[in-house]
């Protein structure tokens, strides 16, 4: 008989975007978690409000159709923030999403056959996955030259 100590209801939720500073073709990775809660509207906004924080200028976002990012409260919070423009891509397209290729990424590498008794174990490695994949430009890249969309990067980068 196998037993477990975790409780299988908790779990951990992650909002994320990939960027790309035109400029100099620089790649992030920001993400936020969240801890036995679902990503709604209200950890969108807060998403969106640390985002804009760290980035300059203009941000323009491609996101899935999540119910959060088409509710009400976000599309006030963006008519507010006119640096922020968004787009969706087509309902269930998540080969176009480089989120996707970046927690496929960690399922099957860093976080691969691990089981944490504790929900806390579970986002410490998490997050110390995240941060060894942020400083990768070319795995960051890889990402995006998934999904196949026409973004190019320059040779030298």
């Amino acid at each position: 008989m196998l037993q477990t100590r975790t409780r299988h209801h908790r779990h951990l939720s992650l909002i994320g975007a990939l960027t790309i500073l035109p400029q100099r073709y620089r790649l992030g990775w920001y993400l936020h978690f969240h801890a036995d809660r679902s990503i709604r509207q209200e950890q969108v906004i807060a998403f969106l409000r640390d985002l804009l924080r760290h980035l300059r200028g203009p941000v323009f976002l491609i996101w899935d159709r999540l119910n959060a990012h088409r509710s009400k409260k976000v599309q006030a919070f963006l008519a507010r923030n006119q640096r922020l423009k968004t787009d969706f891509l087509p309902p269930y397209a998540p080969e176009l999403n480089p989120n996707e290729y970046g927690w496929s990424y960690l399922k099957c590498h860093s976080l691969a056959n691990y089981a944490p008794e504790q929900l806390t174990e579970l986002e410490t490695t998490t997050r110390r996955a995240v941060a060894n994949v942020q400083t990768e430009q070319a795995l960051l890249r890889s990402f995006v030259k998934a999904t196949k969309l026409p973004i190019r990067f320059p040779r030298s980068t």
